[in-house]
């Protein structure tokens, strides 16, 4: 699929099912974005997390339970529905920031140093965007999920990750189940000045 096409097809899907896409295909797709996404200075400060198998599950009974307390519990069946939707997909994708990375930016490069940590989630959402497109490519459907800072520590205690390292989003992704709702955009033209 072309480019143009690409860009179009990948849409916000909260439901899905497992797909027959292996866990081989997956680790590649994760290998070949890492390797390949740009970072300022050649930082590389990002970081992912794939959770495949049980641990997708767990992940997602964990964000589940410390909404619990958060959620009022009149709201808490809708809750659950949309997390049990994620949960039903096949992986998940954690995007971190290596903030130790990050401060040696800060530091090597002092005239720029306010803007480090701005350049970090930078090529964070680069690696975002090019993760969704991946799945998209391999005719998965994705979303993108902010449920940190609440979730931090429980995620860095049950997968036993570095201290340094600060979740930025979480990107479930599978079979897509559900039909993307109607996107309106803006006019282009109210978001875009040539010069010429």
């Amino acid at each position: 699929m072309d480019f143009n096409t690409l860009i179009q097809q990948r849409r916000s899907h909260y439901e899905y099912a497992k797909s027959t896409i292996s866990d081989q295909t997956l680790i590649q797709l994760t290998k070949d974005l890492l390797s390949t996404t740009p970072s300022a200075f050649h930082s590389q400060s990002q970081r992912i997390v794939l959770l495949l198998g049980e641990k997708h599950d767990t992940f997602w009974d964990l964000v589940l339970e410390r909404l619990r307390y958060e959620v009022p519990e009149e709201k808490f069946p809708r809750t659950h529905a949309k997390i049990q939707g994620l949960k039903n997909g096949q992986g998940t994708f954690l995007f971190y920031d290596d903030t130790d990375v990050t401060k040696q930016m800060e530091e090597r490069f002092p005239l720029y140093g306010e803007s480090a940590q701005l350049w970090a989630y930078e090529s964070n959402a680069m690696l975002q965007y090019a993760t969704w497109l991946g799945l998209t490519q391999l005719g998965l459907g994705a979303s993108l999920q902010h449920y940190n800072p609440l979730i931090d520590q429980v995620t860095q205690d049950a997968f036993q990750l570095p201290a340094q390292w600060k979740l930025i989003a979480q990107m479930p992704f599978g079979s897509a189940v559900d039909i993307a709702k109607t996107k309106i955009s803006q006019p282009v033209e109210d978001r875009m000045i040539l010069k010429k």
